[in-house]
């Protein structure tokens, strides 16, 4: 299926052009992105995707998006979208600005918004390999979705060439961070434990909900206290004695099975947190 986009108020197809050369997104990475799944036509979580997104818009110095209209975007695209749609993107950028990474001034800041609707192709489970490069947990953007994400490509490039699907990096000081566009959470002794955000990840919404949902059930999962997870604990789960899962809004809750390319195992309490989460999220496409 091909992608619906959708920008100042009218569908474009993908071979029409849609933003300016001189866009600051383009030039200079000056943007913020959100990622929905879909399902049946309605793009989960939509409203704490919409509230991350302004929390990033205004963390980089973006003006405060009009989420009005991000969500007309979002109609309209979904309505155009064939049933096999699966993904819903939003883009923020500062608009047209300088060829540098000076901003002009606000009262002639006209922001770029574009809304597609794609394909997506979700696996139950991940492969994960350990990278040489870090997360920045001082860095200036840490926490905030950004649309720069060059960082990710490389990343998670090698990941690919490596035969798995996600990286997993640690921060400068040597703890557990995240993937490139998911979050981590180790298993052991019973329980799941992901990075705090101090550590420099992202607060996933995936991650956000099952920390709800888990202890509305009573399903031993938490964060952890700083500096308690150290990068070091990738090699319990390669020697078998922790399990590692992965999370996002594609992959959703997904145990990973395989570290470097040698098979591990699933935990116990990672398969009930993918049973827990697919259970909550057909009752609610907007918790």
């Amino acid at each position: 299926m091909s992608v619906v986009i959708w920008s100042d108020g009218r569908l474009y197809s993908p071979d029409e052009a849609v933003v300016t050369g001189v866009d600051h997104g383009l030039t200079v990475g000056d943007g913020v992105f959100e990622t929905c799944a879909v399902y049946g036509g309605t793009a989960f979580a939509l409203s704490r995707h919409l509230q991350r997104l302004r929390r990033s818009a205004l963390g980089i110095g973006l003006a405060e998006p009009d989420l009005h209209a991000v969500r007309e975007g979002v109609r309209a695209v979904l309505a155009a979208a064939g049933p096999d749609t699966g993904r819903l993107r939003i883009t923020l950028t500062g608009g047209v600005g300088p060829l540098g990474s000076n901003r002009l001034p606000p009262e002639d800041q006209h922001q770029s918004l574009l809304v597609l609707a794609g394909p997506a192709v979700p696996s139950p489970v991940s492969r994960v390999v350990r990278v040489p490069w870090v997360r920045n947990e001082r860095s200036a953007v840490a926490g905030l979705k950004t649309t720069s994400y060059a960082e990710n490509v490389v990343a998670v490039a090698e990941a690919y060439r490596r035969g798995a699907d996600e990286a997993v990096l640690a921060n400068t000081v040597g703890e557990l961070c995240e993937g490139t566009a998911s979050n981590v959470f180790l298993e052991r002794a019973g329980e799941l434990v992901t990075p705090p955000l101090s550590s420099g990840c992202l607060a996933g919404i995936t991650r956000e909900l099952l920390l709800e949902w888990a202890a509305q059930e009573g399903l031993p999962v938490r964060e952890a206290a700083p500096g308690e997870l150290r990068y070091e604990v990738l090699d319990e789960v390669a020697d078998g004695s922790a399990q590692l899962m992965m999370s996002g809004s594609i992959r959703n809750v997904s145990p990973v099975v395989s570290l470097d390319g040698a098979e591990v195992t699933a935990g116990p309490v990672s398969l009930e947190a993918q049973r827990l989460f697919q259970k909550r999220l057909a009752d609610d496409l907007d918790p």
